[in-house]
């Protein structure tokens, strides 16, 4: 048997008589969730095997099983079994049987009190003497964000759910008892074997691993019946129980502060993998990494960079005031505060949020939290170099991958505000340029949306767009136009950056197909409640000509080349 995984199949009765020690719900789950229909849906088709045919007796208790899943969990310090997955079952259980066990009171049948015997091994903690002890679930729930955890070991543990109390599990346990209630009086006798048949007959698969992580990785593997644990999730959990340690008073402000922080993130973050405030640790790991002068490029797991001695970056007030320091300054950065950044390094943030590679908000993140109090010219400099470097190497070298490197190299430089260099990593102009040319400018790829933000704001008097405004990229002249006419000696040119240009979505869908002269109308103010394109540029080829030929888009498609290797040069990445 493998030391990192121990499944076999058991029955519920099994599951929950076979253990010691509580099943732990630790602090990073969500709360419980399951409503009415989860638990219908589970009680119909539970009476549907319990009772083949709506009949009593077309059961074979020695063949027939139903199964209901895997819960998977590892047995922590303490050896409580940890819950990875089936969290949502096994609270739905235990109120299932809380509720079988009130229906059965005091009766003195002894089939009856077999079965309460086995349904007290499942829900508490048995003595010496085999008596439950009422006050030990089996279950303990402690789940950080659930102000209503308090109600599920009230009811587990004196069967009367608080009155009017409307928590997931206040409802489900009083749909559970009218459910048995309906059921007994439909169909008296059928009550006992219900009970009988889900305990010994209802089977689970417990995966047990060695470890938290295996856990976790075999959940991402097997799980495709709802989201899996984020990284934010578990990294919550640490810090709830440093602030635990120091006082209830300090965990209640945790909570408070986790909330906070949460709002921050889904506010302005917006990632291609993970949660917003995975997001934010994963920028602070990068600060870390360069904190801490790392020599490998190839940078971990996030989960097993923060893991690193039992999580000892995360038992610190320290490292959660710095996410809150780092949360508010990508805050002001979204806002535009123009109390904090000026208006050319607002223009600069705005050109890299167009970046084709996320890794910018990353290397910001080392250089803000290396430096705090910024200074202006310098962190403009910075931004220009580092807005240089990604769209160079978007363009010679394209991949997610190879631009870590340039910038792993710099990461002292960037900590400490230092001018950066990338003296290995410059590249020939004539190369350049050569690439330039065959650059698949397409309207799907990244790089084409990141070239025409930076040329925009070339123009210094190019106000930013408004913020939330939603941007396109548009075909000066019309997709329509050449697929009608074919108006284009090279019908490449339609694609050309040179034909393209950013232009809010509202005028962009009403625009689209038609000529310069008629865009007119769109590009520039009416009069009216129409309103003009924010692109400057636009507007005055809309003011200056009526069409917008082959040779303008050439002509265009070469001043925008030659503006960017200049732009290079100035940022001493050409030789």
């Amino acid at each position: 048997m493998s030391k990192q995984l121990n499944a076999e199949q058991k029955t519920v009765n099994q599951i929950f008589t076979e253990c010691k020690k509580a099943f732990l719900i630790p602090e990073y789950q969500r709360p419980y969730s399951w409503e009415r229909d989860e638990c219908r849906t589970l009680w119909e088709n539970l009476r549907e095997f319990a009772f083949p045919n709506d009949s009593i007796t077309d059961f074979d208790a020695d063949e027939e099983n139903y199964f209901m899943g895997t819960i998977l969990f590892f047995k922590n310090r303490a050896k409580e079994y940890e819950l990875i997955d089936g969290q949502q079952r096994i609270v739905t259980f235990m109120l299932m049987l809380r509720a079988f066990y009130e229906a059965f009171g005091s009766a003195q049948d002894e089939s009856i009190k077999n079965i309460r015997r086995k349904i007290e091994g499942c829900i508490w903690k048995l003595d010496y003497d085999e008596h439950p002890e009422i006050e030990n679930p089996k279950l303990k729930y402690k789940v950080i964000v659930d102000k209503d955890a308090a109600e599920l070991k009230k009811i587990l543990t004196t069967g009367k759910p608080t009155d009017k109390n409307k928590s997931n599990y206040s409802v489900n346990y009083r749909l559970f008892k009218r459910w048995i209630e309906d059921l007994n009086a439909d169909k008296p006798g059928y009550l006992l074997h219900f009970a009988r048949r889900i305990l010994n007959n209802c089977v689970l698969l417990p995966i047990e691993t060695d470890s938290q992580n295996t856990a976790l990785r075999i959940f991402t593997t097997l799980n495709d019946r709802g989201r899996e644990l984020d990284d934010a999730d578990i990294f919550k959990a640490q810090f709830y129980k440093y602030y635990l340690n120091r006082g209830s008073n300090e965990k209640d402000k945790f909570i408070e502060r986790w909330k906070d922080l949460t709002e921050l993130c889904n506010k302005n973050f917006h990632p291609r993998k993970g949660t917003p405030i995975d997001d934010l640790f994963r920028r602070y790991m990068y600060y870390l990494l360069a904190k801490n002068e790392v020599k490998n490029d190839t940078f971990p797991d996030m989960r097993d960079y923060y893991e690193k001695d039992g999580y000892k970056v995360l038992q610190s007030n320290k490292t959660f005031e710095d996410l809150e320091t780092l949360a508010n300054f990508w805050d002001d950065a979204a806002a535009r505060n123009e109390e904090r950044f000026s208006p050319r390094i607002l223009r600069q943030l705005y050109i890299l949020s167009w970046a084709p590679y996320n890794i910018w908000v990353n290397v910001v993140s080392i250089y803000f939290m290396g430096n705090r109090e910024l200074d202006e010219e310098k962190f403009y400099n910075f931004l220009n170099k580092i807005t240089a470097m990604i769209l160079m190497h978007a363009i010679t070298n394209p991949g997610v991958q190879s631009i870590r490197r340039p910038f792993f190299v710099e990461f002292q430089n960037i900590l400490h505000g230092r001018p950066l260099e990338f003296k290995h990593f410059r590249q020939d102009t004539r190369i350049l340029r050569e690439r330039l040319t065959n650059t698949n400018f397409s309207n799907w790829r990244a790089i084409t949306g990141s070239m025409l933000a930076w040329w925009t704001f070339q123009n210094p008097a190019q106000e930013l767009p408004p913020l939330g405004m939603d941007l396109q990229i548009e075909h000066i002249l019309a997709k329509k136009r050449q697929e009608l006419h074919h108006v284009l000696k090279n019908p490449d040119a339609l694609e050309f950056l040179g034909n393209k240009s950013l232009l809010e979505k509202s005028i962009n869908i009403r625009a689209a197909d038609y000529r310069l002269v008629d865009k007119k109308i769109f590009y520039l103010s009416d009069g009216r409640a129409k309103l003009a394109t924010f692109n400057l540029e636009l507007r005055t080829l809309a003011e200056t000509y009526d069409d917008f030929t082959e040779d303008k888009i050439i002509a265009r498609n070469e001043k925008i080349f030659d503006a960017f290797i200049n732009y290079l040069r100035e940022q001493n990445l050409l030789t």
